[in-house]
């Protein structure tokens, strides 16, 4: 009776040994690549527009071909905090108590007046200045890139463990930092 009850498990665990893991590696290393070339679109599109000081519909429109070389959907996520001064009075209605000094504060402009700016529906030509979306030197841009589909690794990986994820997030990109030029 064991002898016949050992073939079958036997042979479950060579389909698991010889086909499951071997094809769970695969995909996670497609996953793995897919990060990377997310990783380095997403650096070189920031680090352009920070050097650049503005986002052409160019630069946007090569940036998200090169997401799309992986293969997996996208939700783009930019933001743009203006950095405003605000001077001190001692008297707010009189000028002359101007302390000499000044607040600091930024105001924030997300994803969909830039690509309002990028992208307007007047049919000017994508070589318009008015079509590109311009940053001053101390401001902050940040772009959050994260997967959307599920991913061939996170389906092996949810049908070997009976798993359901909710969350079909394996590319998680934050990455922004400060505007150096305005290289207008």
């Amino acid at each position: 009776m064991v002898k016949y009850l050992s073939i079958p498990f036997a042979s479950v665990i060579a389909v698991l040994l010889l086909f499951f893991f071997p094809l769970q590696s695969t995909y996670e290393q497609q996953d793995q690549m897919a990060y990377n070339l997310s990783y380095n679109a997403v650096t070189n599109f920031v680090d352009s527009v920070r050097n650049k000081g503005y986002i052409s519909p160019m630069m946007y429109s090569d940036f998200t071909r090169e997401l799309g070389a992986t293969n997996n959907l996208f939700d783009i996520q930019m933001e743009h905090k203006a950095k405003r001064y605000n001077p001190i009075y001692k008297d707010p209605t009189d000028e002359a108590t101007f302390t000499g000094a000044a607040e600091v504060y930024y105001d924030a402009v997300y994803q969909q007046t830039i690509l309002y700016t990028l992208f307007p529906d007047n049919g000017v030509s994508d070589f318009d200045p008015s079509r590109k979306y311009y940053l001053k030197e101390g401001d902050f841009f940040t772009v959050t890139v994260r997967n959307t589909n599920t991913t061939k690794a996170k389906l092996l990986s949810d049908f070997l463990t009976n798993g359901n994820s909710v969350d079909p997030t394996r590319i998680d990109i934050p990455y922004g930092g400060i505007v150096n030029n305005e290289n207008y």
